[in-house]
């Protein structure tokens, strides 16, 4: 029987505890992490994992971006020009041709009659769709004094029927140049308030509608009746009535009472520019709303 002495069983529990520590270094080193980044301050590890999201955002934008699909150039909108690199100049002058009714059937009279560059029209020429009865045109064989069908439609002008302004519904102001949904309701409103134009500067003073929408929808609209235009009794309101009327304010309404208190009734338009701080530009608009 094999006996041990105290430095015996002294050395073996050393040896047994140096193999603990090797083990629980093993383990830990095993299961740290791969990273290259292990040393970094936690803050800046997070700032990498921000990062990181955001490249893969780029990358998917990048690869969405990149997807161009085939489309007719001639309804290229603000939009789309802007996004396909196009100049505001560039943009507005396929537009003003659009608002005559034609169309550019071509590479070469689209980059002709905007201007943009060769290397873009490599880059984007590729995905123009033009209707098949126009790229097809060529290829028909027709007589030589028989015109196509295409041919006959370039040659047709559509003609404008002029509608009044007063009777205009939310559809048909909408077919204006640059009038939406929110501009129609916008000039419907304001003709309720006076319960009818009577002059088409009026809609030049709505907010919002620009100078090339004021141009066509002078083409498409006029004042064909005033409708029931609401008077306002100049003489009689007071200033909280007054300044109720679109073209006053409180200012305005004050200065017409005024005026009514120091001189008597107002007799005619002359008087208004007596009034101080009167809007004389709109003079002969506001007097066709005046009950003397």
């Amino acid at each position: 029987m094999i006996k041990f002495s105290k430095g015996h069983y002294f050395g073996i529990a050393i040896l047994l505890i140096l193999v603990g520590v090797l083990q629980i270094n093993l383990y830990w080193f095993t299961h740290q992490p791969s990273s290259e980044n292990v040393n970094l301050p936690q803050e800046e590890k997070n700032w990498l994992l921000q990062q990181n999201g955001i490249d893969s955002l780029k990358e998917v934008n990048q690869e969405n971006t990149a997807k161009i699909h085939p489309f007719n150039p001639n309804f290229i909108s603000d939009y789309k020009g802007y996004k396909l690199g196009m100049t505001v100049v560039q943009i507005d002058k396929l537009h003003n041709f659009r608002k005559q009714n034609k169309y550019v059937n071509s590479n070469s009279e689209f980059q002709q009659l905007t201007g943009v560059s060769n290397d873009w029209m490599k880059k984007y020429a590729p995905y123009f769709k033009f209707p098949d009865w126009v790229t097809n045109k060529v290829s028909n064989k027709y007589p030589s004094n028989f015109e196509s069908k295409y041919e006959k439609f370039e040659k047709k002008e559509i003609k404008i029927v002029v509608q009044d302004i007063n009777t205009a519904s939310q559809v048909e102001l909408e077919k204006v140049y640059m009038i939406g949904e929110k501009l129609a309701l916008k000039i419907i409103a304001e003709r309720e308030k006076f319960g009818g134009f009577s002059n088409m500067e009026q809609i030049s003073f709505i907010w919002g509608i620009s100078p090339e929408a004021i141009e066509d929808l002078n083409k498409r609209f006029e004042i064909k009746s005033l409708g029931n235009i609401k008077k306002i009794k100049i003489n009689e309101l007071s200033i909280k009535e007054l300044q109720q009327f679109p073209y006053f304010n409180y200012t305005i309404a004050k200065n017409i009472v005024t005026y009514r208190s120091m001189n008597g009734e107002i007799k005619n338009i002359e008087d208004l520019t007596n009034v101080k701080q009167f809007p004389v530009e709109k003079l002969k608009i506001i007097a066709v709303y005046l009950e003397f």
